[in-house]
């Protein structure tokens, strides 16, 4: 077995080469009348994504996202840099009869059906008509769009979680091995992005690699198995959740009852309100909910101290000096 190391990241990553690989991708757009200002959508982002893994690249509105995912998918070309996918350059149409996409906001044709928009992108990718009629039923039942209503609805008549839901199963019509998403949980209401990572939860325990952009951090928290952030263009950081937040054995911890002096032995920090006590525990737990019952003392609290994702977020931002506001 060999071993690959991925010198962004700091980390010997087993065997493998990555799925998506790329190396100081960078994008300038020219704008202005005379086309003589430049805007640095991308600047030399280098990144490996590996098979299996659910990576999520995080960033404000206008960060760079959809840039670099269009620049992987081959929709709009780099200015500098080089990347690719499964090994071939970006681009390559092989490869990407193994990919699906879904777009942050996607334009289908609305007087089609659901099922009718399914069949035409069978089309596209040459799926024999034997093979639609048993994948496009699973895939409706798979989105939540079974029901006959839903599927002979022309796509006028959806809801913004229906065309997210139905633009969900056109990126999976192929059976991809690498799925793209560009904001996937945008604009859903909580039950429509509870849909949403479920799915992506599927594909991800059928070994799909999923690739997503995404601004709304609970969910990625949820899902990823490693995350990037994207900040005016720049990948300022890379890594596992637990590397980058951090593992601790300290609790926050918040209870009520027991007795002050060996509460303190305890939690150092101990501060009491008109609703019991809090602060940091230090030392073994077990120990300490041992000891708890000795002193008639039971917790209403009990959390690992290191920072959410969010808090990590802006700590980011914040340590370069960018702004919170998209």
């Amino acid at each position: 077995m060999t071993f690959v190391e991925d010198t962004q990241e700091g980390a010997i990553v087993l065997a493998r080469q990555p799925v998506v690989q790329t190396y100081n991708l960078s994008k300038v757009y020219r704008t202005g009348f005379w086309l003589n200002q430049k805007i640095e959508s991308l600047k030399k982002c280098t990144l490996n994504v590996y098979k299996g893994e659910t990576f999520g690249l995080l960033g404000q509105n206008g960060a760079g996202k959809t840039t670099l995912l269009k620049t992987l998918l081959g929709i709009v070309r780099s200015t500098s840099g080089h990347g690719t996918i499964f090994g071939e350059p970006l681009g390559d149409r092989a490869v990407k009869q193994k990919i699906g996409y879904l777009p942050e906001n996607a334009y289908y044709y609305d007087n089609l059906t659901g099922w009718e928009l399914l069949q035409m992108t069978a089309g596209l990718f040459e799926i024999p008509e034997s093979v639609q009629k048993e994948r496009i039923p699973q895939l409706l039942d798979m989105v939540g769009l079974a029901q006959s209503a839903a599927k002979k609805k022309q796509l006028r008549q959806y809801s913004k979680g229906m065309v997210q839901r139905i633009g969900m199963a056109q990126a999976l019509i192929n059976d991809p091995e690498l799925v793209f998403l560009d904001e996937p949980m945008s604009g859903l209401d909580p039950m429509g992005r509870y849909q949403i990572r479920e799915i992506i939860l599927s594909l991800k325990q059928q070994g799909k690699t999923i690739f997503f952009n995404s601004h709304v951090l609970s969910d990625v928290e949820m899902i990823c198995d490693r995350i990037a952030i994207l900040a005016q263009g720049e990948l300022i950081c890379i890594g596992a959740l637990d590397d980058l937040l951090g593992t601790t054995d300290f609790y926050h911890i918040k209870g009520k009852g027991g007795n002050r002096e060996v509460l303190e032995k305890w939690i150092p920090d101990l501060e009491f309100d008109q609703s019991g006590w809090r602060g940091h525990l230090e030392g073994d737990l077990q120990d300490f909910l041992a000891s708890l019952r000795l002193m008639d003392a039971q917790i209403t609290s009990l959390n690992l101290a290191r920072p959410s994702l969010e808090e990590f977020f802006m700590q980011e931002l914040q340590k370069r000096g960018i702004r919170a506001s998209s």
